[in-house]
Order: structure tokens, then sequence, then C-alpha cells
């Protein structure tokens, strides 16, 4: 093997210490810097101080997997993981301190002062490091060689990623397949460097470091039979889902006694994500609703003035787990169907008012759902809600559409500012929304949700696709 390739990979473990010694100096040096700038001693308190953060830290940060490896995954996820052992971090030493009742004999500018410069800092070395590593990839450095068992879809699709995106530091060996060349892709045939068997008998011998089985479910036995061959090496294997498992929204390892168990159908907000989700929602909520207040108020008086009715639709559909919850809307349509058919807004639609074709063009007829925010019925970010009619249609024609409603349903989402919103004619654009929402659900951060609303408010205010 290429001794070029090899630096560096094989000190994953001194690369996990380094990372755990640089984010402890910069926690206690960082503090020893902030008390010395603000001129205060750095006594006693101060060095207890640092030493709950750090403890805290190293400790989260073992329970969260921070200093697992980040080599195919996104910097923004990495960095959220970073935030948030810091925010539990600041939410420990800062119960010791209220509890010890020691606050008052630490100055509070320096502590936080310090919390802010220090989370800076630990999102900002990691990220010039990863930019550095990242450098050193493209060139040949500190890659690793990998295997590729099935040409299948699953298969090209992950060569595509790992010839589109060199940083990742993955070197394609080749693929292996029992297939006679004419049944294989015409475009990946000539990366085929043998059989399975040969393929394993590579990882066997070193030839590579990682192995990836990219076969159907429908192979589970020849699944079963390669893992066994393969554990008979020390390589690295992972198994690559098909079309079928990758729309399994939330797959992970879970356990029941002291048997193991696959969950596929579960919803991908709990423990801490769940949190994080729902202070974001109920502090971005309650922003919101205080700038848009008076706003509010102008657009329910006009709504009178308009027409007859009143002010807010309410319509039944489906939340989170499929519980019926009541979603607030100004009204826009001198109709208010919320019965067992309701026809979707088109173009030109005769029931909408006036008033409500502005409002539904630049979409200030959903401002009332940031009080389902509130309330907790709903997300900012999160899959768009139907009418529980529209469910009850399109749950038969759409494979998983009913994984959407494992999350609380949003203002905007993923599919909406990628320009599949408004009037759902065809059943391909429906299966389109489908699609972006479980994408949305699988790649969540909370990086995203500020992506989303960041071009929603650019995007919506001029939505064609709205009737």
């Amino acid at each position: 093997m290429d001794t070029k390739k090899g630096i560096i990979q094989n000190h994953t473990a001194q690369f996990t210490l380094m990372y755990r010694a640089i984010d402890l100096i910069i926690i206690h040096f960082t503090l020893q810097f902030v008390c010395h700038f603000y001129d205060i001693p750095f006594s006693e308190r101060y060095l207890i101080l640092s030493f709950i953060a750090m403890i805290s830290f190293a400790f989260l940060g073992e329970m969260f997997g921070l200093y697992r490896s980040w080599r195919t995954t996104k910097t923004n996820k990495m960095l959220l993981y970073t935030l948030t052992v810091w925010f539990l971090t600041s939410f420990v030493f800062l119960t010791f301190l209220f509890f010890s009742k020691t606050s008052t004999d630490l100055s509070r500018v320096v502590v936080g002062v310090w919390s802010v410069i220090v989370v800076i800092e630990l999102m900002l070395w990691r990220t010039l490091f990863k930019a550095f590593l990242i450098a050193i990839r493209k060139k040949g450095y500190n890659s690793r060689k990998i295997a590729v068992l099935g040409v299948t879809n699953s298969g090209c699709r992950l060569v595509e990623e790992l010839f589109e995106n060199p940083e990742i530091g993955l070197d394609f060996h080749g693929f292996y397949d029992d297939r006679v060349p004419e049944r294989l892709s015409a475009t990946y045939s000539p990366f085929v460097k043998g059989s399975i068997d040969e393929g394993i008998d590579l990882a066997k011998n070193g030839g590579v470091d990682i192995v990836y089985i990219a076969m159907p479910m429908s192979a589970q036995d020849r699944i079963k039979d390669i893992l066994l061959k393969l554990g008979d090496t020390t390589v690295e294997v992972h198994v690559v889902p098909d079309f079928f498992m990758f729309n399994l929204i939330n797959s992970s390892i879970g356990q029941v006694g002291k048997v193991q168990t696959i969950s596929v159908y579960s919803s991908p907000f709990s423990g801490i994500k769940s949190t994080i989700k729902r202070i974001e929602d109920f502090i971005g909520a309650a922003l919101i609703l205080l700038l848009i207040a008076i706003p509010m108020l102008i657009i329910a008086l006009l709504i009178k003035l308009d027409s007859k009715g009143p002010v807010l639709f309410r319509q039944i559909r489906y939340g989170q787990d499929g519980k019926q919850i009541k979603v607030y809307k100004f009204r826009s349509m001198t109709t208010q169907d919320n019965g067992d058919v309701v026809k979707q807004a088109t173009k030109n639609d005769a029931r909408i008012t006036k008033l409500g074709a502005i409002l539904r063009r630049t979409s200030l007829d959903e401002l009332p759902q940031f009080i389902n925010v509130l309330q907790g019925r709903m997300s900012i970010v999160g899959p768009r809600p139907h009418a529980v009619t529209h469910n009850e249609e399109y749950r038969k024609l759409v494979d998983f559409y009913m994984l959407r409603h494992k999350v609380r349903p949003g203002i905007t989402g993923w599919a909406q500012i990628n320009g599949w919103r408004g009037e759902t004619d065809t059943l391909e654009k429906m299966k389109k929304r489908i699609e972006f929402d479980l994408e949305y659900i699988r790649e969540w951060s909370l990086f995203l949700d500020m992506k989303i609303i960041f071009l929603t408010i650019l995007r919506e205010f001029n939505n064609k696709n709205v009737h």
C-alpha cells in the first residue's frame, strides 16, 4: 500500500487524544486569559469552575460521540454536536454555581465572555483542522482504500459520491461482483476487479481498509455469508442500504433486554435533538409573535372589512404521530372546507377573496400558525401539514407517505423552498414533495433549519406556485 496515503490514517487513537487535549486546553486557558484581560485574579474559585467545565465537557463529549471520526460527515453536523455539548456543559457548571451559592464570588462578565469565546474557539479550531484534512486528502494524503461488493444502484451512488467529494479521503479501489460483465452497468463494469470472493481475499490480505457491501435486501443470505467471511479480517465493514432501506427515515440500533433490535420507523427527534428542536421552536415563535403582533391585528381588521366570515380559519390536519390538530390560518377564502372533501386552491380560484389572494401569495395567511408552534402542535420548520382528506388519499398512492408524520408539521419546509409548494395536481408532484420531506427528516440539523428559514424569507414572498 502506498505509504503516502497512509500518513495520519493509522493514528486515530492519537487523533482523538489530540482533540480531547486541545478542547481542555481551550476551556482552561481561555478562562485564565479572560480573567487576566479584566484584571481579575485567577483564584481557586475560577480553577474549580475550569475543572468542572473540563470534566463535564469530556464526559458529555464521550456521551454524544463528539470524538468519533467525522471523515464522512458534514462539518455543520460536527459543529452542531460541539455547540450542543458546550451548551449542556454550561448548564452543568451554572447549576453548580447556583446551588453551591458561589456565583456571587465570580465575575458574571468573566463567566459570560468566557462561555461565548470558548464555544467559538471549539468550533473554529475544528473547522480549520477539518479544512486542513480536506486539503491534504485532495492531494492523496490521509486517505483510506475501499472496495465495494456489488455493482448495484446503491453501490454506484456511493462511488459517485466518492468521485464528487475527494475531500472525504476514501480512495476507491474497485467493485467486486459475481455477475458477468454483460449484466453490469456499462459505466461501472470497467471498475470491476473480480468476484466477491476475490474482494474478500483482498480484504483478508490487507489490500483495502474499508469494505462496503452494496447488495439488495433480497440477497440477505449472501450478505450474511459475506459478513461471516469478513469477520475473519480486520477491515472496517459497512452495509450500504438499497433504495428501500434508504427510505427508512431513522434506522438505528436499539435493545430490549438482551435482544438487539433495529429501529426503522421511529422519530428522529428524541433525547437532546427533541430538546434542541423544541427550544428553537419556542424561542423563535415567541420572538416572531412579538414582532408581528401589530401586523396581525391589522390583517385581522382588513379581513373583517374585506368579506364576511371569521378572521381565522381552523382546519383539522394531522400532526405528529398522525394525531389530529387544529391549524390556524388567516381566512383567505369565502368557503371553509374542512370535511370529507377538500378541494385544493387553484389558479384564479373563485373562492379566494381579493385580500386572500395577496395573503396567500405573500404567505401572510400562515402567520397565525406561530401560535400553533408556541402550543407545541407545530414546528417552524417541518413537513407542511395537509388536509386530513388529502392524507387519506395520498397515503394509499405514495410509498412512505405517513413517515412525514413522525415529526411535527412545519410552517415552512425543505420541500417548499425547493419549489414543491402549492397545488399538487399530479401524483408526481406529491411524490416529489414527500421525497424532500423525508430527506429533511433524515438530514435534520439546526443549521438546516436556519437555512430553510433564511431561504423562505427570500423566496416565499413571491411564490408563483401558491394560489
